[in-house]
């Protein structure tokens, strides 16, 4: 429960903790849009290389952004898997593509055959499901250093800016921003919460290791219903708590901190957009990769 990064903050003085937040996410969207436009293992390399380059600036431990990827370890292995094994059984001649090496084999690596039912792996499943794996590991890796660098107050300060213009058809902006406020500041609560419970169930020899998925699943109501009583109660708190103080919504009320955008936002803006330009371009084979290849 601890690896979950999302909602935890690790602060540091580093240029990227200093970024402004809309800056931030404005970079993140790219950076996960991007993503998807990836088709060869070089522009792979090259956004880890970046990405490894990111988290040296922003001065965030690597283990906090590897952590980040093991509560989703079941769904790039069950992706993978997927990939592997469910690819059409495609009898052609497959070009595996090294740096400037090149080599031609079969596409079967193996074959089952019993009836009507064809199985087996493929080198283009293999290609697939190392991609996606790929794939999914960046996309965590990425949005965790934007929570791990940036406040959950700062951050949905700079989502309710980013949605302004949304006001103009009613739009509840500020409501969104306190709700996505609260939920980011709650988790850590959650997860330590959780710990706690079920600490004081293993002392009263509760066994959440041992048995099956189901025996596992119901091993864990000891700890789910308290966790979600404890949650409303928790809520209950909090709605008391901003009545008492007259909280009517965002009409009337002002900012502590103005956020202001710096030459060093805009830098890592057009620094962000030409990155994500490359990868288009890759994508699309408008220049060759051999500049790349000669980098790597």
């Amino acid at each position: 429960m601890r690896d979950i990064a999302l909602g935890q903050y690790y602060p540091a003085n580093s240029i990227i903790h200093r970024m402004d937040p809309r800056a931030k996410i404005i970079i993140a969207l790219m950076y996960m849009v991007s993503i998807f436009f990836i088709n060869t293992y070089t522009v792979y390399v090259l956004t880890f290389l970046v990405l490894f380059l990111l988290v040296l600036l922003s001065k965030v431990p690597i283990k906090l952004i590897l952590k980040s990827v093991k509560p989703i370890l079941f769904l790039i292995t069950f992706t993978a898997v997927i990939n592997l094994f469910l690819t059409p059984l495609e009898n052609k001649p497959y070009v595996i593509d090294v740096y400037f090496r090149q080599w031609t084999v079969n596409n079967i690596i193996f074959e089952l055959k019993w009836k009507f039912i064809r199985f087996g792996m493929t080198w283009t499943g293999v290609n697939n499901a190392l991609k996606m794996a790929l794939r999914l590991t960046l996309l965590v890796m990425g949005p965790s250093l934007l929570t791990l660098t940036t406040t959950p107050v700062t951050l949905t300060d700079g989502v309710e800016s980013l949605m302004k213009p949304l006001r103009i058809i009613r739009f509840p902006v500020h409501e969104l921003a306190l709700i996505m406020s609260i939920t980011l500041k709650f988790i850590p609560n959650i997860i330590e919460e959780t710990d706690k419970i079920m600490m004081a169930q293993r002392a009263r020899c509760a066994d959440f290791d041992s048995g099956n998925i189901f025996k596992k699943a119901k091993a864990l109501l000891p700890v789910i219903i308290p966790l979600f009583v404890n949650s409303l109660r928790r809520a209950e708190e909090l709605a008391y708590a901003m009545d008492s103080r007259c909280y009517r919504g965002s009409k009337g009320r002002t900012k502590m901190k103005e956020l202001k955008f710096g030459l060093k936002d805009f830098m890592a803006l057009l620094l962000a957009a030409g990155f994500s330009f490359l990868i288009f371009m890759a994508r699309y084979n408008w220049f060759s990769l051999n500049i790349i290849y000669s980098l790597v």
